[in-house]
């Protein structure tokens, strides 16, 4: 069932579902009709920092009976990912774009100009708008799982570029698992993500260099059987060498490894 009249598009299984969400915050590409104009318009048609394609790589996962939400609205117009306060969640001099940024990750300037950079007003509205049901939803589709199952597992899926010098000096690992340094999800789900996620060829890292963003660490309660855990992964893992174009036969490897861990993670909750 695909609902299309909200900030975010949402997938519910009609049947076999199970207490697994599944989430894409950063795959939106459009702009809202009142705020498109005052951006870079050499920019928004492929806006930059997106996490391309996710929605292709992860199509498997409405047929195992798992909920989907992605956003619809580009992350240069509020960043989910973000604190609600616009607080910082690393202190180690990477460059962090706000909650709604002005710079992309390369410090180029997104908007037309200075005077259309959002102010107090402006943040709280698109807080207001696009932000908080983004974040409310997901609350709901807890709620629900913890209604039907009593337990529920929540993933938040991104991607990158391999090499960001402005957060780190050398290329990404292919996969970074991220919990929060084990405090958003019980060890026996963390254990076995970093199993199967290992399986293939691939370098995995875990809360190395990322540990989660806010949804993630908001969401995440083991002690209440709520399970969250972020995957950040190299977009040329399932994209072309210019990373900008998606390449099935590419994807396939990662695919098989991502299907391959949900499977395991679905059977650990169904235990």
């Amino acid at each position: 069932m695909l609902e299309t009249n909200r900030p975010f598009e949402l997938i519910v299984p009609k049947e076999n579902k199970v207490p697994f969400i599944l989430s894409i915050p950063h795959g939106g590409t459009a702009f809202p009709k009142e705020l498109k104009q005052t951006y870079n318009q050499s920019l928004i048609s492929a806006p930059d920092d997106t996490d391309w394609f996710l929605e292709i790589l992860y199509d498997f996962a409405e047929e195992m009976g798992i909920t989907i939400i992605k956003a619809k609205y580009s992350r240069w117009v509020i960043d989910l990912n973000r604190t609600p306060e616009n607080q910082s969640l690393y202190n180690d001099g990477r460059i962090i774009t706000s909650l709604c940024p002005t710079t992309d990750f390369l410090g180029n300037m997104i908007y037309r100009s200075k005077e259309d950079i959002p102010n107090k007003v402006e943040v709280q509205r698109r807080l207001e708008s696009y932000y908080w049901p983004y974040h409310n939803q997901i609350d709901l589709l807890i709620k629900d799982c913890k209604t039907d199952f009593g337990k529920v597992l929540f993933w938040d899926a991104h991607s990158i570029r391999r090499n960001v010098k402005t957060i780190q000096e050398n290329p990404f690992p292919d996969l970074i698992l991220g919990n929060n340094d084990k405090k958003t999800s019980g060890i026996e789900y963390i254990n076995i993500a970093l199993k199967n996620l290992s399986s293939g060829s691939f370098e995995i890292t875990h809360n190395t260099p990322f540990k989660g963003g806010f949804i993630t660490r908001s969401k995440g309660n083991p002690s209440q059987n709520i399970h969250a855990l972020q995957l950040e992964m190299c977009k040329d893992l399932y994209m072309k060498s210019n990373e900008t174009e998606y390449d099935p036969v590419k994807a396939i490897t990662v695919k098989k490894v991502l299907k391959k861990t949900f499977n395991h993670l679905i059977e650990a909750l169904d235990a």
